[in-house]
């Protein structure tokens, strides 16, 4: 395990080296550069100029991706152009909000994404079936600004049973102490993850199902809710749990959205507010941050993973 966990690591190392390379040069391919957007279209070609010799952006990329990675290094992200903080005091301010909104709902959807795609698996080809595969697929298919908008139409403005803004507060126990104003963003949030992580449940429900050791159970007598619960269950979770590291990127840019709509003070929001005015620093902070997550989420996927199904481990190392 030890030696799986080692070379695992390294790899992720090297991702995140690659990953930040590819990032640092993309965001200095946009139009217009970092100089326009935070001067404004205003500014002169002096000012620009001048800008731009302050920050190092008269230098070559090569040149410019070297100074930022000795930062990186050294945990300097820089300074963001338009709120003149460190980046990463905005993105450690922001970051625990995002991860409470982001683990709530993506607890409320295993909750009920589990029990479901169980369920639909042991009514394979019934009406029940199709019905909810149906739903589930309708839920997929919605653009998630668009679920949030109707939730906002329904249950803040026709019924006015949530408030439409998430909380504002700068504190989780601030946050937490408005329950009410979490339900939207969470419940917009868990829609869409129920049709996916269901869909995969049913699908590895389905798959173990035919597996010998099933119909080995079978024929020992035992009954099919005892083979879900004690031989199927444990097993349909793994590819469950791989899943989630894996959708780390969507979890994260389904964020932008949802703290965009409800104007939740967390880390999506400080991106969309950055890609208005341009401020790298920023933009660049914050997708480095995604990056790391991911990578670290698909390792923690593979290690639990590894230790919840050995031969998962042998086949890998």
């Amino acid at each position: 395990m030890l030696r799986y966990l080692v070379s695992r690591v390294g790899q992720a190392i090297v991702v995140i080296f690659v990953v930040t390379l590819i990032v640092f040069f993309l965001l200095h391919q946009i139009p217009g550069g970092p100089a326009r957007g935070a001067l404004g279209l205003q500014a002169t070609p002096e000012q620009i100029a001048a800008f731009n010799q302050a920050q190092g952006f008269d230098r070559s990329l090569p040149e410019q991706y070297g100074r930022f990675l000795l930062r990186l290094l050294q945990g300097d992200l820089g300074d963001s152009f338009t709120l003149n903080q460190p980046v990463g005091d905005l993105i450690g301010q922001r970051l625990p909000k995002t991860l409470v909104l982001t683990v709530l709902y993506v607890l409320v959807a295993l909750v009920i994404a589990v029990p479901l795609g169980t369920w639909q698996a042991a009514r394979r080809g019934r009406a029940s079936d199709y019905v909810t595969t149906g739903i589930t697929f309708v839920l997929y298919s919605t653009p998630v600004f668009f679920l949030a908008f109707v939730l906002i139409i329904v249950f803040s403005q026709k019924i006015a049973l949530f408030p439409a803004q998430a909380p504002q507060s700068d504190t989780l126990a601030g946050i937490f102490a408005e329950p009410g104003a979490l339900v939207l963003p969470v419940a917009t949030g868990a829609a869409a993850k129920v049709a996916v992580f269901s869909r995969y449940m049913r699908s590895s429900v389905l798959d173990n199902l035919s597996e010998d050791y099933v119909r080995t159970a079978r024929a020992k007598g035992a009954s099919e809710r005892q083979i879900l619960r004690e031989h199927v269950l444990r097993n349909s979770l793994t590819s469950v749990v791989a899943m989630i590291g894996y959708y780390i990127p969507v979890v994260f840019g389904g964020a932008v959205v949802i703290e965009s709509m409800f104007n939740y003070p967390g880390m999506g929001l400080l991106f969309w507010n950055a890609a208005q005015t341009r401020d790298y620093p920023i933009l660049l902070g914050v997708v480095l941050v995604i990056a790391i997550a991911t990578v670290l989420g698909s390792l923690l996927a593979d290690v639990v993973q590894a230790l919840i199904d050995p031969r998962t481990r042998k086949a890998r190392a």
